[in-house]
């Protein structure tokens, strides 16, 4: 049986953990990478893929340091300049723009796929990672001083961490015992992508149905990303519609912002659940990510806040392997736990809190909510620092 040993080994190879193995890359690190599916790396011009992200300025700024971020705008990436969010039961709205806040833009809508495949590019240049894919794990053994997985080869992989990229299934954190809390938003989300009669204007829109919030996002082309939050049984209904029906239907719901909706792509759906892991960490083992937390997609958060884990964990087992100290220990691994939970946590909270007021046709929390959007979109320092939040930036750059 044949054995090799790493200082790190990754499970999960998609758009967090290939960020892990980048960041980790510029070091004497050995670093496997193993995935269990190959991502797709060609697909027709004219396609597009139904999962997209928010991509924050903060998460810009760490692919740029990375080195993948060139390639990311070489495939295709749309810069969104405006935020436009109302009430469909009420008058409230809010209004967020960039050219207000002297910033080029809040953020971009990047394919996951596209930014799958610009870190995959970058992880196979550096000649301290392997990449085995396809390739499984099938067993966990945490020892004194190192991790050991065995592969579904059969291959032994030694490491002093293994870190868990895996997902909100995730593998790792199911063997380490790590339990999970979650939180039951009884929405499933119906994703696709729009052809609309007028142009997106660079904006994304997200409209607050009592059903669940309903987001057009934009995307090259003059098309637009579709998430709809809904009931499963709905989620369902819309899935079965023809195109034709589907398509009048959310124009119908969009209130027709964008004109008619004229084109649909292939249509798919996933449910909502709110998943927060008891501790991050263990002697040898961490998680980032989707296995150590998801969140509800209405803010646009959930892969930010993977990369913020993978940032953090990153200067930590850098900082650890520069002075010389086990990567792996739980004293090291530590500072990471300490320093991402309680932010993963108060974000989590806060969107079920933004869930829970929006998704609500009482009519107290219904007037409250478009009073609040209302003052908010009046109150320019607050507005200001919501989007400083939302951009992953502690304050506006070049601002106090």
């Amino acid at each position: 049986m044949t054995t090799t040993d790493y200082d790190i080994v990754i499970i999960g190879g998609g758009m967090v953990g290939a960020s892990l193995a980048c960041a980790l890359a510029d070091s004497s690190l050995s670093i496997a990478v193993v995935e269990g599916r190959e991502p797709p790396t060609e697909w027709p011009e004219d396609s597009f893929d139904i999962r997209v992200s928010a991509i924050t300025r903060a998460s810009e700024n760490l692919f740029r340091r990375l080195g993948t971020w060139d390639k990311m705008t070489t495939l295709r990436v749309q810069p969104y300049e405006a935020m436009e969010v109302w009430d469909a039961t009420g008058s409230g709205h809010i209004h967020f723009d960039a050219a207000e806040l002297g910033e080029p833009n809040l953020g971009h809508i990047i394919e996951n796929r596209v930014i799958t495949r610009a870190l995959l590019n970058r992880l196979r240049s550096h000649d301290n990672i392997d990449y085995r894919s396809p390739a499984s794990p099938k067993r966990l053994l945490l020892r004194s001083g190192q991790a050991q997985l065995q592969l579904d080869d059969g291959k032994l992989l030694n490491a002093r961490l293994v870190v868990g990229a895996d997902g909100a299934h995730s593998w790792l954190r199911q063997q380490a015992g790590i339990e999970v809390q979650e939180r039951h938003y009884r929405q499933t989300a119906v994703v696709t992508t729009v052809q609309t009669g007028q142009y997106h204007q660079d904006t994304a829109w997200q409209r607050f149905l009592p059903t669940g919030p309903l987001a057009f996002l934009p995307l090259p082309e003059g098309r637009s990303a579709i998430v709809w939050s809904t009931s499963a049984e709905e989620a369902e209904r819309l899935l079965a519609l023809d195109a034709a029906d589907f398509m009048a239907e959310l124009g119908e719901a969009f209130e027709h912002r964008l004109g008619a909706v004229t084109g649909v792509g292939p249509r798919g759906a996933f449910p909502l659940k709110g998943r927060h892991a008891r501790e991050y960490v263990k002697p040898h083992l961490a998680l980032v990510g989707d296995a150590a937390h998801t969140i509800h997609p209405l803010a646009g958060q959930g892969v930010n806040l993977g990369l913020a884990d993978v940032e953090e964990l990153a200067s930590v087992v850098l900082a650890a392997h520069r002075a010389q100290r086990p990567v792996g220990s739980f004293k090291t691994l530590r500072r990471y736990e300490r320093a991402r939970r309680g932010d993963n946590l108060l974000m989590l909270d806060a969107m079920g809190a933004f869930k829970a007021l929006f998704s609500n046709d009482t009519p107290v929390l219904r007037e409250l909510r478009n009073l609040g959007l209302d003052l908010t979109d009046h109150a320019g320092p607050l507005k200001n620092l919501i989007v400083a939040r939302a951009m992953g930036l502690g304050s506006l750059p070049g601002k106090p």
